[in-house]
């Protein structure tokens, strides 16, 4: 069968903004590159001289923006996502004469950032976010390296196997398969989940719960940052954070629904700015979407006493429907715009939403599809290449609209249900294959295109 081999722990990453196709991706291929570099015979290690770095795409035509050069310097320096420190990573490469030492055994080649070049001239690429390393002696090329940042912080190398991963007890490739082999095998949904992810994270699952709880932190943090930091986002755009004020709003208001409102607005904004400040955040399931489902989590948990245990089963139940849509369409703003970051984020935080509210598998899954539903076609169109305009506000937006997605699923029949959540994830990849480049993170079209008024 040909599987979903996605664990939830590759949906959801922490790590610094804006961007995961952008920022992790770069980081994650360029310590690979490192590593590539330090396994070379000794002789070849000696002889290097220079890096070469090349990025193609819409990572060279919108990578500026997104912290693209920051992140490649970050993972040549060794630096990991989890645990860099976003001070110190947003210093990187603001001087464009500074010099930083790529280590290898035999000692260090300096590195500045006039060797990283955006080549934004249009040509044909195996994917739209393409990276190339070159180690060199003088104008020899001793090593190679091609790389794909195809979303969500997933990379690829040109011409290598990615290492295999054991197939899971219980493998599924849709949602439809998902189901039938909860029937089949008289398994709760969250019961499948556990079984497959233990195997496919090589995790007890006593150290699944301690990861996710990790995760949940992380989220929690993100939006209690962002609540308390007032002032503009880094870039020329000017962008000032919303997230303080709707909360200092709410502040003073009642327990209702119009407060409930601005609260989710708030958290989900909180989140995302964070992201485009880039701090820490969590992949949910990409960066550009990383306030969606904080936003959501941090309501329940601080309003709705929803007890931890019942949010980390959100969490595989929302990693369950972000696995399926990459696994059959994609997460990455590059391939499919923008409908596969928010919309995904908001299909999986619908999910999390119906079975934290105790619904069945039916209900979950209509949750999910009435969210994506009314996000296809939606355009991946930053504003310079900024992960700010749309980008923070549709964080909000598809936090909310995760929430009713919720209701209008709960208030039907799932067994009268007349689009499944398969056929949505199948238009999507559609949607995106007929979407122009212009509006698949590349900052070409649509409101990218737009003059901002300050």
């Amino acid at each position: 069968m040909n599987s979903v081999m996605t664990s939830v722990f590759d949906i959801f990453k922490i790590g610094p903004g804006p961007s995961s196709s952008h920022t992790l991706g770069p980081m994650k291929a360029a310590r690979r590159f490192r590593q590539a570099c330090s396994e070379l015979e000794s002789a070849s290690r000696e002889a290097a001289t220079a890096l070469d770095v090349r990025l193609y795409g819409s990572l060279a035509t919108t990578g500026k923006g997104h912290g693209t050069d920051r992140s490649v310097i970050a993972g040549l320096l060794g630096w990991e996502p989890e645990t860099c420190d976003p001070d110190a990573f947003d210093a990187l490469g603001r001087d464009p004469d500074g010099t930083y030492a790529f280590q290898l055994a035999e000692g260090t080649i300096p590195f500045r950032p006039k060797h990283l070049h955006f080549d934004a001239a249009p040509r044909d690429l195996p994917h739209p976010n393409t990276l190339v390393f070159r180690l060199l002696a003088g104008e020899r090329v001793l090593l190679e390296k091609e790389y794909y940042s195809i979303g969500g912080g997933f990379i690829l190398c040109k011409g290598e196997s990615e290492i295999p991963r054991p197939m899971p007890p219980v493998p599924y490739a849709n949602m439809r398969q998902l189901r039938g082999q909860m029937e089949r095998h008289a398994l709760g949904l969250v019961e499948l989940l556990w079984r497959n992810e233990t195997v496919l994270s090589g995790c007890g699952a006593d150290e699944v719960s301690r990861r996710l709880n990790g995760i949940l932190d992380a989220m929690e943090h993100a939006v209690e940052r962002g609540l308390v930091t007032d002032g503009v986002l880094p870039g020329p755009i000017g962008l000032s954070r919303k997230a303080p004020v709707l909360y200092r709003r709410s502040q003073s208001m009642p327990d209702s629904a119009d407060r409930f409102a601005i609260l989710l607005n708030a958290y989900a904004l909180a989140a995302s700015e964070e992201n485009a400040a880039g701090h820490l955040v969590v992949t949910a399931p990409t960066s550009g979407s990383a306030g969606v489902m904080p936003g959501v989590v941090y309501l329940l948990a601080k309003h709705m006493e929803v007890p931890r245990p019942l949010l980390v089963e959100g969490l595989l139940v929302a990693a369950a429907i972000g696995g399926i849509a990459r696994h059959n369409a994609s997460i990455s703003g590059a391939e499919v715009g923008c409908q596969g970051e928010i919309g995904v984020a908001s299909s999986m935080a619908a999910a999390l939403i119906a079975h934290i509210h105790g619904c069945d598998v039916g209900t979950v899954e209509n949750a999910a599809e009435i969210a994506l539903e009314h996000h296809l076609g939606l355009t991946c169109d930053p504003i310079g290449g900024y992960v700010q305009i749309p980008c923070i506000e549709r964080n909000a937006v598809g936090a909310v609209h995760a929430y009713n997605a919720y209701l209008l699923a709960s208030a039907g029949d799932p067994a009268s249900q007349k689009i499944d959540f398969d056929a949505v994830v199948e238009v999507m990849l559609e949607t995106g294959r007929d979407m122009s480049d212009r509006y698949k993170e590349t900052a070409r079209g649509g409101l990218a295109k737009s003059s901002i008024h300050c």
